[in-house]
């Protein structure tokens, strides 16, 4: 065990913030994974346990192995994985998995372990490397729109597109991710208008396109626009039961909730242990409990944006920003949906809610700003050499 923590580098903050959260996840998850195994059956619920025990397990693997490559290699990596990336968007899109019944064409099925994996998830945190890398490379140019639209926004486009028929909420923060990155990295603002405006034209003609032909394509427009207008009008529908299962939860919780595993709600409210575990959270923890993630989360947008500011180069200042915002913007957009700020987009807790492919795609997330937080480290370390050669000397003898 020691000579694990001799081997960890980079931000010790933010990796004992991911452990918080990870070991703070293990109680909320297992309470409300007991409505799923009691209605599918087993009535097994350590079995939950385990399954979430084992993706925390792979997703602290992951960081610490992508924590150790030196950042400046995510570069060529990126441009790699983009290709890939289109091709599993393209294979899962035609694949049209489902799952219990309902239409899952966001997840792809990978051979011979029985798992899905939900590609859209990658293809995030590829395209934020990707941007960061290209804006990183025209930082010092002045550069003309038609120049930078085949390299930086054709692949941008291509991800979006491939994503948005079954997950336009994933496709909205991406977009929005993407915008947030390329002004941050000083891409123009008159060029920055022209995508957007572009992006709302695109979106407008697959609505018109997915209502003239329901039957061409797997989409969940009918279901965006519902959830939309429901949300605005604040109508009571069917599609509100989730909120409103939300929110009596959330109100029975007080400040101190009810107590871990007493929640009333979890045997309700659906996706209790992914897209709504934020409810089932403060319902038994209390106000204290909420405001205990709402500060994690924040804590650790303050060591992000400290790593970013402390970055040696360009690339890491904007990988770091790139790969590490949408996490907590991620978080932010979970617990606004249980209180009703937001209309429900089926994003999750990131290290909270349950779900494999979350869990490692933020883990790799944290990873990449552990890299760049470790190239610090190992600077500073040689500057502290350099500035005392007797020490040095020490060491050798």
């Amino acid at each position: 065990m020691q000579t694990l923590f001799k081997n960890i580098k980079g931000d010790r903050l933010i990796w004992a913030i991911a452990a918080l959260l990870a070991i703070f996840s293990f109680l909320p998850v297992y309470s409300a994974a007991s409505n799923l195994a009691y209605v599918g059956g087993s009535g097994n619920t350590f079995g939950f346990f385990i399954k979430h025990f084992m993706h925390l397990f792979l997703g602290f693997a992951i960081m610490y192995g992508v924590h150790k490559i030196p950042y400046r290699y995510f570069r060529g990596l990126s441009m790699v994985m983009i290709p890939i990336v289109l091709v599993l968007l393209i294979v899962t899109m035609l694949q049209g998995t489902t799952i219990d019944g309902a239409n899952a064409s966001r997840w792809i099925q990978i051979p011979f372990v029985g798992m899905s994996f939900q590609t859209s998830t990658l293809a995030a945190v590829v395209l934020m490397v990707y941007v960061a890398r290209y804006l990183s490379k025209i930082q010092d140019r002045n550069v003309s729109f038609k120049e930078t639209l085949l390299p930086l926004w054709t692949p941008v486009f291509f991800v979006l597109i491939l994503i948005l028929p079954a997950n336009f909420s994933t496709t909205a923060i991406m977009f929005l991710m993407v915008m947030m990155l390329a002004f941050i990295g000083g891409y123009p603002i008159k060029y920055l208008a022209v995508i957007i405006g572009t992006g709302i034209i695109a979106l407008s003609l697959f609505i018109l396109v997915a209502k003239a032909f329901p039957d061409a394509m797997p989409n969940r427009v009918d279901t965006w626009m519902s959830r939309i207008e429901n949300f605005s009008n604040g109508e009571d529908t069917e599609a509100d039961y989730q909120i409103e299962k939300a929110k009596i939860a959330i109100a029975s919780g007080g400040i101190q909730g009810v107590g871990p595993g007493k929640s009333v709600q979890k045997n309700f409210l659906p996706q209790s242990s992914s897209d709504f575990i934020f409810a089932i959270i403060i319902e038994e923890y209390g106000l204290i409990g909420g405001l205990f993630l709402l500060v994690m989360y924040s804590w650790l947008l303050f060591r992000i944006v400290i790593v970013s500011q402390k970055s040696d180069t360009v690339f890491g200042k904007l990988l770091v920003l790139g790969v590490g915002l949408p996490i907590v913007f991620q978080a932010l957009i979970n617990m606004a949906v249980a209180v009703e700020l937001f209309p429900v987009t089926g994003q999750t807790l990131p290290l909270i809610s349950s779900g494999g492919t979350s869990i490692w795609m933020t883990c790799l997330a944290i990873g990449i700003v552990l890299s760049v937080s470790a190239k610090r480290e190992e600077i500073k370390e040689q500057e502290i050499n350099e500035d005392n050669p007797l020490e040095i000397l020490s060491e050798t003898i």
